[in-house]
C-alpha cells in the first residue's frame, strides 16, 4: 500500500459496506491484522503467537512489508496496493513467505479487501499455508520423476524396438515363415503399450487446459485417427463443450478404438447429446454389469492382444477434468459410455 490517496485514513467517513471493528472476529484461529493506508500495521490478533511466534504487539507500528520474504515483498505490495486504491469493492488473496519470530519465514495466505473499517484500517485476514506449500513442491518433483522415468522407458524402448522391426522386416523378405505375423504382433503390442504410457503420464503430470471445442469437429478428427475397418461413425451432437482438447481426442479414440476391437467390423458407432454431457454408444456385445468396474484398472483386458491400458487412459481424462463417466447398456445390450457434468456451452 502507498500515500497516494493522499487522505487520512483517520479521518475516512463512514461508508456503506464498511467493516465495524466490533465485528472483527478477532478470536479466529487466522491471523486478523488492521493496517493503515502505508501498509503500517495496527493491530495484530492473538492467534500472532500461534502461527508466527511474536507477541501480540511485537509488530504493532512496524511496515507490514518489512515482515515479508525480500523476493515477495514488490508482488505483495502491487497486491494489495490495488486493493487500497481501488474505486470498487475487490478481495484480493495472495501467497507469500512472512518472517516469524525464529528469524525463518513461513508460507502464508493474506486476504485482503478494499473497504476499511470505520476508522480507516484495512482488514487482512492470514492464515498458514505451509503444509499445502510442502504437498504442492512434493506433487512436482514427482511428477517430474515420473516424467523423466517415461521418457527414458520410451526412449530406450522404442531403440531396441526399431531394431527388431529392422530385422524382422529384412527376415520376412528372404525366410517368409508364418511365424514372423506372430513376432509382428508382439512389436506392435510393446509398441501401443509404449504409447499408452506416455498418455498415462501426460495425463498425471499435465494441467488441464480447458477450451471451446466442436465436439462434432473433434469425433471427426479422432475417426479420421482411427483404424475402422468397416465400422461407421454416427455423429449426433451439436455441442460445443469446454475440455482439454488433446485429451477429449485420446478419450474418444480410445472408447473408439475398443468399440471396434470387441464388435464387428462393420460396428456403427454413435456419439450423441446429454442435458449436461454426452455419450458414446455402439452396436456390439455389451459389456457384462460385473465388468463395468473393471474395465477401467490397469491392465484389465478380454482380448489376449490387448493392453488393458485404454480404457484406464479414459476414466483418467474424465477425472482430470471433473466429469462423471457411468457404463451402462443400449436398449439392445450394447455398450454405453455416459459422460456428465460436462460444461455444455450451447
Amino acid at each position: 500500500m502507498g500515500n497516494e490517496r493522499g487522505n487520512n485514513p483517520q479521518s475516512q467517513s463512514h461508508s456503506a459496506g464498511t467493516i465495524p471493528l466490533q465485528e472483527i472476529p478477532l478470536h479466529s484461529t487466522n491471523l486478523l491484522s488492521l493496517l493503515d493506508i502505508d501498509g503500517t500495521i495496527r493491530y495484530q490478533s492473538p492467534s500472532i503467537e500461534r502461527l508466527l511466534g511474536f507477541s501480540q504487539e511485537a509488530l504493532v507500528g512496524e511496515l507490514c512489508m518489512d515482515c515479508f520474504h525480500p523476493d515477495d515483498r514488490d508482488r505483495v505490495y502491487n497486491a494489495f496496493e490495488n486493493v487500497a486504491l481501488s474505486t470498487e469493492f475487490v478481495v484480493e488473496a495472495i501467497e507469500y513467505r512472512h518472517l516469524k519470530a525464529d528469524g525463518t519465514y513461513v508460507w502464508v495466505e493474506s486476504v485482503a479487501s478494499s473497504n476499511p473499517t470505520p476508522n480507516g484500517y484495512y482488514v487482512i485476514n492470514t492464515r498458514d499455508i505451509s503444509k499445502q506449500k510442502r504437498q504442492q513442491d512434493e506433487l512436482e518433483r514427482a511428477n517430474e520423476r515420473l516424467e523423466a522415468f517415461a521418457g527414458i522407458v520410451s526412449h530406450d524402448l522404442r531403440n531396441p524396438l526399431g531394431v527388431a522391426r529392422g530385422y524382422l522386416k529384412l527376415a520376412q523378405e528372404e525366410y517368409p515363415n508364418e511365424y514372423f505375423s506372430a513376432i509382428d504382433d508382439a512389436l506392435d503390442r510393446m509398441e501401443a503399450l509404449i504409447d499408452s504410457l506416455l498418455t498415462s503420464t501426460r495425463i498425471e503430470t499435465q494441467q488441464v487446459s480447458l477450451e471451446m471445442v466442436d465436439l462434432t469437429d473433434i469425433c471427426n478428427v479422432c475417426w479420421a485417427n482411427t483404424i475402422t475397418k468397416d465400422a461407421t461413425l454416427e455423429i449426433k451432437t451439436t455441442q460445443l463443450i469446454n475440455a482439454d482438447r488433446l485429451q477429449l481426442i485420446q478419450l474418444l479414440e480410445n472408447i473408439f478404438r475398443n468399440a471396434i476391437d470387441h464388435g464387428q467390423d462393420d460396428a456403427v458407432i454413435s456419439v450423441g447429446d446429454l442435458e449436461d454431457g454426452f455419450y458414446i454408444e455402439d452396436d456390439g456385445p455389451g459389456i457384462p454389469s460385473e465388468d463395468r468396474e473393471l474395465i477401467f484398472e490397469t491392465g484389465y483386458s478380454t482380448r489376449q492382444n490387448g493392453t488393458g491400458l485404454g480404457l484406464g487412459i479414459v476414466k483418467r481424462i474424465v477425472d482430470a477434468h471433473g466429469w462423471e463417466l457411468q457404463v451402462t447398456e443400449t436398449a439392445t445390450d450394447s455398450a454405453r459410455f455416459e459422460i456428465r457434468d460436462v460444461a455444455v456451452i450451447n
